[in-house]
């Protein structure tokens, strides 16, 4: 059986996480001359800022039902989930995507890599304990689901969304360090540039996948389809219900 995840604190932990790893980022990106390092820098302060977005939209939900909004505000999560989608997806990915082709048609020699590698790393702690915690949640409201099935699934719009913001901050900063690193190897700048194109292609896959996601229940979703059964079988047991013969249900 699945539990109730507390999303709360998925978010407050994402939120502090990426903005000691946006400065430490930002930080490191002046002294190298990193594009990887920027595109990071960049993607850490969208993540700040799409959190605080997330719990807008939580606070917003808890608004009561009006003469204006009779069934009440709980769709407004939706909205701002998808709008921090829509913004991972431009300001994220297609920023880093930009900066990697400016690296390629003019590149700049790494200063001080050995700093952005120690930032990288501490990113990468800090992004896990992040990632942790957003699966302990992700945990609890998937119960014996597979992680597809309940990504497919879930109409928890922001526990969503931070899954899948923590999932690429991770990747992205392994691919930097990779970036960097190999760059460090074999002095060729064009590792550096390749991986943030690849980190910008990572954040355009991962927003076009919550979009995707967050969208059907912008448009009306009914409720998972385990808890749609739960439904049936409840009025099924009804003694004062003959027969179902359609249920609509909206998220």
């Amino acid at each position: 059986m699945s539990g109730h995840a507390n999303s709360l604190r998925a978010i407050l932990l994402a939120l502090g996480a990426n903005f000691a790893i946006f400065v430490a980022k930002m930080v490191a990106a002046v002294m190298t001359g990193s594009g990887a390092m920027m595109a990071e820098a960049v993607h850490s302060l969208a993540d700040c800022g799409n959190q605080g977005l997330l719990l807008l939209g939580m606070q917003q939900a808890k608004k009561p039902p009006s003469d204006d909004y009779p069934l009440g505000w709980g769709r407004a999560l939706y909205f701002w989930s998808f709008i921090v989608a829509v913004l991972l997806f431009a300001v994220g990915g297609l920023f880093s995507a930009y900066e990697g082709v400016h690296k390629l048609s003019q590149p700049e020699p790494l200063k001080r890599p050995w700093i952005a590698l120690g930032v990288l790393l501490f990113g990468i702690i800090a992004e896990s304990i992040s990632m942790r915690g957003c699966m302990q949640e992700v945990n609890r409201a998937r119960g014996e689901q597979n992680l597809w099935v309940w990504f497919r699934e879930t109409r928890s719009s922001e526990l969503l969304v931070i899954f899948g913001e923590d999932l690429a901050a991770l990747v992205g900063l392994c691919l930097a360090a990779l970036a960097i690193g190999a760059t460090m190897l074999t002095g060729n700048l064009i590792f550096d540039a390749l991986g943030t194109i690849a980190i910008g292609v990572l954040l355009v896959v991962v927003a076009f996948a919550l979009a995707i996601e967050v969208k059907a229940l912008l448009i009306g979703q009914g409720v998972e389809p385990r808890r749609r059964t739960e439904l049936l079988a409840f009025l099924n047991d009804r003694p004062e219900v003959a027969e179902i013969l359609h249920l609509i249900t909206l998220q």
